[in-house]
C-alpha cells in the first residue's frame, strides 16, 4: 500500500501541518505503508534528505499563490504508483491542481489512486469572520466560487483532525457538499523520556531564566494565537499576586509583530522571549514549565497542547483550541473564552490552585494523552477512516 503526501512545505520552521506528517507516517510505516511526500521545496534544501520517507522538492514556488509549473505533469507521472492520495491545505495552488490532476488521469485510469483533501482547519468560519481578515474573507468568497469549492467536493473525501473541525467545516461556506466527511483523528509521537540535558539545552537558550517553573507559550508569535491578550493579562497580574512565575514565549520572533509583542513587555522584566526551540531545548521547555498556555482564537488542532499534556504539564487554553472538550472532560487543565478578561481569569485561576490541584492536573495532562492523542491509537483512526486494511 503506498500513500503520497501533498503540502506545499515540509521546512520545519513551519511547523503545524508538516509536523503532523511527520509525527504520522513512521507510524504509517509500522503498519506496512510506503510513504512519500511532494512539496515545493528545493530538492537540495537542508531538510529534505533527514526523514525516513522519500520527499520530492519540485522547487520553490516564488509567487502568494504557490504555483509550481512542475506539479501537475509531476502527478501526472506518479499517479500510478500510489493507492492513495492526500492533498494537504487549501487556498492554494496545491489543491487545485491536485484535483485538475486527478481529473485529468482519471479520464483514461479509472479511480485510482483515491483522492483526499485535509484542510486542517482552513475551512474554520473564525477565518471569513475575523475582523483583520475582512479583505482575505472577501477574496476566499470569491475563491470558493471559482475554485476551492470544487477541490472540496470533487476529491474522495475530506479528512479532519477532530470531531469539531468538522462541524464547523460545515458552517463557513454555501454549496459545501463533500462526498465524504470523515473525522481521522490526530496525534503525536511520545515525547522523549526527560533528560538533565534538556534542562541544560534550555536554560542555554533562555539565560534569563532563573530556574524555577515558568508558564509557558510556545507557538506562532501572529494575531491569531492570544499572545497580546496573554501579555496584557500577566503585566495586570504582575500588580495583583505576588511571586508570579516567569512568562516565557518560544517561537520565532524576528518579525514585525514579534517585536510590537517584545515592545508590550518593556514594563516587567519576567516576561522572556526565548525565540524558536527545538530539540532538546523545547522538550527541556515543556518538562520545566508548570503549565502550557494558549489563548488562540483559532487552532485547529494544536499539536504544541498535545505534546504539554504528553509531557505531564496541564494546559490552559481557549474553547477555540478545536480539542478542548476533551481537555475540559478530562481535567487536564482549564479552557476559558478566547477574551481578554477571560484570558486574564484563565491565568488567576490557575495562580492561585493549591499544590494538590494542580498536581492532580500533571496526573490527568498525561491520562488525555494516552486516551485520545497517541499516535498509535491516531494512525489506526486514520487508516481507518480512509478503508487501508492495517497489515501489521
Amino acid at each position: 500500500m503506498n500513500i503520497l503526501q501533498v503540502v506545499p512545505g515540509m521546512d520545519p520552521k513551519g511547523g503545524g501541518v508538516c509536523q503532523g506528517i511527520r509525527n504520522t507516517l513512521p507510524e504509517f510505516t509500522k503498519h506496512g505503508i510506503h510513504n512519500e511526500v511532494v512539496c515545493f521545496d528545493d530538492s537540495n534544501a537542508p531538510f529534505i534528505a533527514k526523514d525516513p520517507f522519500k520527499i520530492h522538492g519540485l522547487g520553490k514556488a516564488n509567487n502568494p499563490w504557490g504555483y509550481n509549473k512542475k506539479f501537475i505533469p509531476w502527478m501526472l507521472d506518479n499517479f500510478e504508483r500510489f493507492d492513495v492520495v492526500i492533498v494537504h491545505g487549501l487556498w492554494l495552488y496545491q489543491s487545485q491542481a491536485a484535483i485538475k490532476a486527478m481529473l485529468t488521469y482519471r479520464k483514461t485510469n479509472g479511480s485510482k489512486p483515491k483522492v483526499y483533501v485535509m484542510p486542517h482547519g482552513m475551512l474554520d468560519p473564525y477565518f471569513q469572520n475575523a475582523d483583520d481578515r475582512k479583505l482575505k474573507a472577501f477574496r476566499n468568497t470569491i475563491y470558493w466560487k471559482l475554485f476551492e469549492n470544487k477541490v472540496v467536493n470533487q476529491a474522495d473525501g475530506i479528512l479532519f483532525t477532530c470531531e469539531e473541525e468538522l462541524l464547523l467545516a460545515r458552517t463557513t461556506f454555501p454549496n459545501y457538499k463533500p462526498k465524504k466527511e470523515i473525522n481521522v483523528g490526530y496525534g503525536i509521537q511520545p515525547p522523549p523520556v526527560f533528560h538533565e540535558n534538556m534542562k541544560k539545552a534550555f536554560a542555554s537558550n533562555v539565560p534569563q531564566w532563573n530556574g524555577k517553573p515558568f508558564l509557558l507559550f510556545l507557538s506562532r508569535i501572529h494575531p491569531k494565537k492570544g499572545v497580546d491578550m496573554l501579555i496584557t493579562a500577566y503585566l495586570k497580574l504582575e500588580n495583583e499576586l505576588d511571586d508570579l512565575p516567569q512568562l516565557i514565549i518560544a517561537g520565532p520572533n524576528d518579525h514585525s509583530y514579534a517585536k510590537e509583542m517584545q515592545n508590550m513587555t518593556k514594563p516587567s522584566k519576567n516576561i522572556l522571549f526565548a525565540g524558536m526551540l527545538s530539540g532538546g531545548a523545547k522538550w527541556g521547555a515543556f518538562y520545566e514549565s508548570e503549565v502550557f498556555v494558549l489563548p488562540s482564537h483559532q487552532e485547529n488542532f494544536g499539536i504544541a497542547v498535545v505534546e504539554a499534556l504528553a509531557c505531564k504539564t496541564p494546559v490552559l487554553i481557549s474553547n477555540k483550541v478545536n480539542i478542548w472538550r476533551e481537555i475540559e472532560k478530562g481535567k487536564g487543565g482549564i479552557v476559558k473564552n478566547d477574551s481578554a478578561l477571560e484570558t486574564l481569569n484563565l491565568l488567576k485561576e490557575w495562580l492561585l490552585l493549591d499544590e494538590k490541584a494542580k498536581h492532580q492536573m500533571t496526573i490527568n495532562a498525561e491520562s488525555i494523552y494516552k486516551s485520545h492523542f497517541t499516535i498509535e491509537n491516531a494512525a489506526k483512526q486514520y487508516l481507518n477512516g480512509i478503508n487501508i486494511k492495517i497489515t501489521k
